[in-house]
């Protein structure tokens, strides 16, 4: 077939399958990649590279992708993605390296298992990604917006291997349709005008438009609801979104009380090094497999398969359109790249719909799967509890929350002496800045060796146990951990012990940190900290010189604080002249910790 005859849609559909199809059968004892991004990247630009593209490639490696599929681990994506009348065609693995065929052994499942989580990858910015629910989103996306219709009632009889229930509904091949539990962004909007997710505007602030076939009410205080969500069960399931979020979602609530004592969603981990990773191991011994790593791949997933929907023919080469998401920006968009995947996610879909969603996809696992031992003798309104319970959770402390990277990913040195724990709930957040270094770091590169540096500084010239902040903020969408929630600082001298400090990176003397760095000080990272029991709701935000002669945090976010919420215009340092001049009287005796004087 002459090239100008491709399909562009095939084209890219077969590389993603044969990639899928790699992850089954790779060719045993061979050599792998860096657990990276880039590496996965450079495994699709192989293979977009070195397979010729053709109409009979549109089933290459279908076999494989039958056998991944059939296995019992997850017969959802098998229904709601895979025809049954696509030709079965083993892919030649010599036309691949020897390398991309260890990597692809590497990460075909993600699993968390004795502590360790398998098939994530270290991406650009700084996150884990689990790998999985990505090209699930991706190949939904390809495959186009695909709607299974559920049956109106509970009491059909379960879904037999010959059974055609449920109908699939006609796929969305028009960039301006979309699916049930998304939200419809018109294309005439330019790139550059959808700024939900950037570092300049607010997601509140964009009307990103209404959710097909969604009866959503709005209530005063602007949160949406459904206003019969307990009376109806849900009549749909969009592909798109139940191969990659509801996937991980659908079952945790439903775990019993034998696992209740297992953290919730979004547990982070450390690489056993950040240049050639190998080794991802979790924070939390006992975490659940809902983690921050297959959250982000579930969330990329969904964004970049909704983009791939939607965008007109030529599609972009995957091996590009992860390169740009995990770099700059897709289509030159800074905001639509992985940075920012938390704000697009709350974009793309709203609490209702996302519930609703889970409902229907735990309805439709029950059927087929009626033995299921999580799922058989549930009834409707335990499935639907399950999902409001699960929407909740992702919705409150994770899209809400600030992705935070754990102090293991910017390569700090040891912690020197012994920390000393903090009394929580505290009742202050005091806000800094940085100073030295001035310029803002853009990028994870330059924020992790801003960390290296002002911790160098702290120990080496401060003498102090480690750098003295609870958390700093860059401007490239990510918090980083310092001493963290649960260690005294060295930030405020006199205070520290009572508040956590969060410094932004930069001089903000003549002006202000981005929008989304100052979003997180001033809603996000104190809001979460509130509902963890961490931070206490009554809170006062309280800048640096109030407490310590200093000019820190800069008068231009200075002037910027004192707008904030929480913020204590009362609270002013006391000079020793002012002090001298009050009566004296009898004070109660004060414990000062050695770390206040720091």
């Amino acid at each position: 077939m002459a090239p100008k005859s491709w399909n562009p849609t095939t084209v890219v559909r077969s590389i993603l399958w044969i990639l899928l199809g790699l992850l089954l059968c790779p060719e045993p004892g061979t050599a792998s990649l860096p657990l990276l991004m880039d590496s996965v990247i450079q495994a699709l630009a192989e293979l977009e590279r070195k397979v010729p593209v053709t109409e009979a490639n549109h089933t290459v490696s279908v076999w494989h992708l039958t056998a991944w599929d059939s296995e019992p681990h997850d017969p959802l994506h098998h229904f709601l993605l895979k025809g049954r009348s696509l030709k079965v065609t083993k892919l030649d693995p010599s036309a691949l390296s020897p390398e991309l065929q260890g990597l692809m052994e590497e990460v075909a499942r993600h699993e968390v298992r004795g502590g360790q989580e398998y098939g994530v990858v270290l991406a650009p910015d700084g996150s884990t990604v689990a790998v999985e629910p990505l090209l699930a989103g991706l190949e939904a996306g390809l495959h186009g917006h695909r709607v299974i219709n559920l049956p109106l009632g509970s009491t059909a009889t379960p879904l037999g291997a010959g059974d055609p229930f449920p109908d699939v509904g006609a796929e969305v091949s028009d960039g301006r349709a979309t699916s049930p539990g998304l939200r419809d962004a018109s294309p005439d909007v330019s790139s550059a005008d959808v700024r939900a997710m950037s570092p300049g505007v607010r997601t509140t602030d964009l009307d990103v438009g209404a959710i097909f076939k969604d009866d959503r009410v709005t209530s005063p205080g602007g949160q949406t609801s459904s206003p019969d969500a307990k009376a109806r069960s849900p009549t749909t399931v969009d592909s798109l979104l139940g191969v990659t979020l509801a996937r991980g979602l659908r079952l945790t609530f439903l775990q019993g009380t034998q696992t209740q004592s297992r953290p919730g969603l979004g547990a982070e981990g450390c690489w056993d090094q950040l240049s050639v990773p190998r080794n991802f191991t979790l924070l939390h011994p006992e975490a659940s497999p809902v983690t921050t790593a297959f959250l982000n791949g579930a969330l990329d997933g969904a964004l970049l398969g909704d983009y791939l929907s939607r965008a007109p023919e030529p599609r972009p080469p995957l091996n590009r359109l992860l390169s740009q998401y995990y770099g700059a920006g897709v289509a030159g968009d800074p905001g639509l790249r992985s940075n920012f995947r938390r704000q697009n996610g709350a974009a793309l879909t709203s609490a209702p719909a996302l519930t609703r969603q889970l409902w229907g996809a735990l309805t439709l696992l029950q059927r087929l799967q009626p033995a299921h031992p999580q799922l058989q003798g549930k009834s409707q309104e335990q499935l639907a509890q399950a999902a409001a319970h699960a929407t909740k959770e992702f919705t409150e402390a994770f899209l809400g929350c600030p992705a935070i990277h754990p102090r293991c990913r910017w390569g700090p040195a040891p912690y020197r002496g012994q920390p000393t724990p903090l009394r929580l709930p505290l009742g202050s957040l005091y806000v800094h800045h940085t100073y030295l270094p001035a310029p803002p770091c853009t990028t994870f590169e330059r924020c992790a060796a801003d960390m290296r540096s002002m911790q160098r500084y702290h120990q080496d010239k401060n003498g102090w146990d480690d750098i003295g902040y609870s958390f700093v903020v860059g401007s490239d969408g990510y918090v980083y951990e310092g001493r963290g929630w649960h260690r005294v600082g060295a930030h405020t001298l006199g205070h520290n012990s009572r508040g956590f400090g969060v410094a932004f990176v930069g001089n903000y003397t003549a002006e202000l940190p981005a929008e989304a760095a100052l979003r997180t000080v001033r809603d996000t990272l104190p809001g979460c900290a509130v509902r963890a029991g961490l931070l206490r709701p009554d809170y006062t935000l309280l800048g640096h010189r109030q407490l310590v002669r200093t000019d820190c945090p800069g008068d231009a976010l200075f002037r910027q604080l004192r707008s904030w919420p929480h913020f204590d215009a009362t609270v002013k340092r006391r000079t020793a002249r002012s002090a001298s001049r009050r009566p004296k009287r009898k004070l109660p005796p004060v414990t000062m910790l050695a770390t206040d004087l720091q």
